[in-house]
């Protein structure tokens, strides 16, 4: 009786989801956290101590300014106070997005485009935005759309070696690693994020892809096409931007349908030699689904609109 009631009470569904929510992102801020130091201080991350210092001091000031300006300009309190805790849960979103692209991007020496990706990570979330039932949501996952900006804007910059992620292990720990990665963030979205489907679906449809280039092209092998998914900035991407909560579908029909409508644009990108494509892939994809969010309230409201669109006597009974 007390789940049928929590199941028709959309209060307590909300509640429910953003717990669980709070609670993904705290797990992926704590592992993120974990990856950084273990890859700077052992694994050889060829990024200076610099880039994820500066990238974090960058997204804390973004995401405190901007939520300070927008609780102003509506005449409520901002968001973080309430105590240490409350400041710690607000800025984890930021966190996440800071560290993702200090480690997965390699910028020289130049921490002024690190502040300025992750800048532009932070403040798609507050510009970018589309209106829903209970007010905005923003629609770009921040530090893909970052990665995404400063590849087109600065096109010296890049992603980090691949090598960087396993430098200093040798042996059974080339594998070990990324597996280890593949294991904590398939538990991750099993026990808080629910978004497995759309990681499924997305691994499911990239091989399916790969195999198909690699029929096509005569030059490039299946393992070749199969690889870039192979390697733990991959899987970075696979469980951490991909199916973010707050950015991708919940409904697993949906999920699915985004996973796949990311190696579908992805492959198309291949075909036209874009670099970076995976990236480029998921932002085109947001991109759609954003347009969609923002359509779809107008058609309705078009629909109630149009006495021609009632249904009469005749229909309701058909």
């Amino acid at each position: 009786m007390n789940n049928q009631n929590q199941a028709a009470d959309p209060a307590a569904t909300l509640l429910g989801r953003d717990i669980s929510r709070q609670k993904a992102l705290r797990r992926f801020g704590t592992s993120i956290t974990l990856l950084t130091i273990v890859g700077h201080a052992y694994l050889g991350f060829e990024q200076s101590f610099a880039q994820p210092i500066v990238a974090l001091a960058t997204a804390y000031s973004m995401q405190l300014l901007l939520e300070w300006l927008h609780a102003r300009s509506i005449g409520r309190p901002p968001r973080f106070v309430g105590g240490f805790g409350n400041v710690v849960d607000f800025l984890l979103p930021a966190h996440i997005a800071a560290l993702s692209l200090a480690m997965l991007m390699y910028f020289n020496d130049r921490l002024w485009v690190v502040a300025f990706a992750v800048a532009v990570a932070i403040g798609s979330k507050s510009l970018l935005r589309v209106s829903t039932g209970n007010g905005t949501r923003h629609f770009f996952n921040p530090s893909n759309f970052g990665i995404a900006v400063t590849f087109l804007l600065f096109p010296s910059v890049a992603l980090a070696m691949p090598w960087q992620w396993t430098t200093e292990v040798s042996g059974a720990a080339d594998w070990e690693f990324p597996i280890i990665v593949f294991i904590a963030g398939t538990l991750l979205h099993l026990k808080y994020a629910s978004r497995i489907w759309g990681i499924v679906s997305f691994l499911i449809s990239f091989v399916v892809q790969a195999v198909f280039r690699g029929l096509v092209f005569e030059d490039q092998s299946v393992l070749t096409t199969l690889m870039p998914a192979t390697g733990v900035a991959a899987m970075i991407f696979v469980f951490y931007m991909a199916p973010d909560p707050a950015t991708s579908p919940s409904a697993p029909k949906r999920q699915m349908i985004f996973g796949a409508s990311i190696s579908l644009v992805y492959m198309i990108l291949m075909f036209m030699h874009v670099v970076f494509a995976l990236f480029f892939a998921l932002t085109i994809v947001c991109l759609i689904r954003g347009v969609c969010m923002a359509v779809t309230p107008l058609l309705h409201l078009d629909r109630a609109s149009d006495p021609s669109a009632s249904p009469t006597l005749d229909s309701a009974r058909n």
